[in-house]
């Protein structure tokens, strides 16, 4: 281990952390291995100029924001039953496997555990991962096939979220053979001065890098690879707090195959013109979402001759790929964007800091920056009570009980 400490010390040197090594002697072994190993791991250059991202202004006006063409999936008269067809045929054959996004806590609801292995409070007690894997393998039944299931984790919930499925018999899947589990993408975490921040545990802190670190994950951990090697050319990818998420829509996969895209999202209506949710648009003539933060007044509240919202159509992180997309998109990491966060940390005397106010960065990348790789893709604007049900908030506003009624009203139970 001298030599790998001395290489560490070097690095941390050059880049003014030498810091992160301050508790090492009080470490276990286990745990000053696992340190060393995290510092080498560590991309100084990318956090050096992530950090010093986070002073510059973000500059938006050269940007042209157009609307963007939708399909209603309740108005395809006759296109409906042909896209229909193609899907079907295409699920048939095996080209479709789905991604569940599943590296949060339950925190945020009250949750001792990964977000998947909440209750809703369903009078059957069922988890969010028991209701996502019904709704595949019912689905899957209606075609005669079994739909390749891949769940992305994080380091801090992956070994809880394994246990709990095998614990459930893995819902009738089998790990391994159509059940594959694969960790998110971390980056540490920052100070105020670019100083990298020691957790609790005295290891380096790091955060989850965001939705956007999918694309990468998927090809890093091989699944991409496992994904052709079982003929599948066509990926669901939905995050896991959508009780109603329909991740097995031949209408969709028909529409991009016969449209030749290799994306074809989701969207539902917005409530109302100031509802705060990311929307679909053109970005300099390519496909985006534009945050509620970025558009003004004037553009939310804009409207067609029909009286339709210009910008109306949510991005509801219900998005289908091609397996070679998906390949292209992770080839780079996106590009990351900051966010400002109440973080603990160990402080250089080894006392723990817990703040009452933001203290720290954290970089995540967003999945729809990835939009811009390709020239053309599908949106399908389908009905939020039919399948955008989220589970976000303890109560109010995307809360368990918003989400039981919607589960409720549409299975009428």
């Amino acid at each position: 281990m001298s030599k790998d400490l001395e290489e560490v010390k070097a690095i941390l040197k050059k880049y003014k952390q030498e810091h992160l090594l301050n508790g090492f002697e009080k470490l276990d072994e286990r745990k000053q291995k696992r340190l060393l190993e995290q510092i080498k791991n560590i991309d100084f250059d990318l956090i050096s100029k992530l950090y010093e991202d986070t002073k510059k202004e973000i500059k938006n006006e050269q940007d042209k924001i157009t609307p963007m063409d939708y399909l209603d999936k309740y108005k395809l008269k006759d296109k409906y039953k042909y896209y229909e067809a193609i899907g079907k045929k295409a699920i048939k054959e095996g080209k479709l496997a789905v991604v569940t996004m599943a590296g949060g806590q339950g925190t945020r609801l009250g949750h001792n555990g990964p977000k998947g292995t909440f209750d809703i409070g369903l009078e059957s007690h069922k988890s969010l991962f028991e209701l996502l894997s019904e709704g595949i393998k019912e689905e899957a039944k209606k075609y005669g096939v079994t739909i390749p299931w891949f769940i992305m984790t994080s380091r801090e919930n992956n070994e809880e979220t394994i246990k709990f499925f095998e614990k459930n018999k893995c819902f009738g899947y089998q790990k391994d053979k159509n059940l594959f589990f694969f960790k998110q993408g971390e980056l540490p975490m920052v100070d105020t001065e670019g100083k990298i921040l020691i957790g609790e545990d005295g290891l380096i802190k790091e955060a989850a890098d965001g939705h956007g670190g999918i694309y990468e994950s998927l090809v890093k951990r091989g699944m991409t690879e496992k994904m052709k090697q079982m003929g599948i050319e066509w990926v669901f990818i939905g995050g896991v707090d959508n009780c109603l998420v329909k991740m097995v829509d031949p209408v969709l996969m028909g529409i991009a195959i016969d449209k030749k895209v290799t994306v074809a999202c989701k969207s539902v209506v917005k409530a109302n013109p100031h509802e705060r949710v990311g929307v679909f648009c053109k970005r300099n003539g390519k496909p985006n979402v534009i945050e509620y933060t970025e558009i003004t007044n004037e553009m939310a509240e804009a409207v067609d001759e029909n009286g339709e919202l210009l910008y109306g159509e949510s991005h509801i992180l219900c998005n289908l790929f091609s397996v070679d997309a998906i390949e292209r998109m992770g080839a780079k990491p996106l590009p990351y964007h900051s966010a400002f966060k109440k973080a603990k940390y160990i402080d250089k005397e080894g006392n723990l800091v817990v703040p009452d106010s933001p203290n720290a960065y954290k970089f995540e990348a967003f999945l729809f920056d990835a939009f811009s790789v390709v020239d053309e893709m599908a949106i399908l604007r389908v009905k939020r009570e039919e399948e955008f049900a989220p589970v976000k908030n303890a109560e109010g506003v995307d809360s368990p009980e918003t989400a039981r009624k919607l589960y409720k009203n549409f299975y009428n139970l």
